[in-house]
């Protein structure tokens, strides 16, 4: 436990950002799963719900919760499986 006050202070800090990208991270899995779950059922808002998930990503990368290129990679999967519904659909 820390003595000085301002360590005290960096320390509640610190736990409040754990919490904040621990509730992030977790939406994100969340909006993922769901996804993923519209794009494997053809649901007509999974085109919606494919653009929220981005959003939540490049949001979640630019506050350097997660990386860039995890959230680049991430984004390439869901919209390549998105393409791929897409293009049965068509077919």
């Amino acid at each position: 436990m820390p003595v000085k006050k301002s360590a005290m202070k960096a320390l509640r800090q610190g736990d409040k950002r754990a919490q904040r990208n621990k509730n992030v991270k977790a939406d994100i899995k969340t909006i993922l799963k769901k996804s993923r779950k519209a794009i494997d059922t053809k649901t007509k808002d999974a085109e919606s719900l494919v653009k929220d998930t981005i959003k939540k990503f490049d949001k979640a990368a630019q506050k350097g919760i997660i990386k860039k290129n995890t959230a680049a990679r991430k984004k390439s999967r869901l919209m390549k499986k998105l393409n791929k519904t897409a293009d049965k659909k068509s077919k």
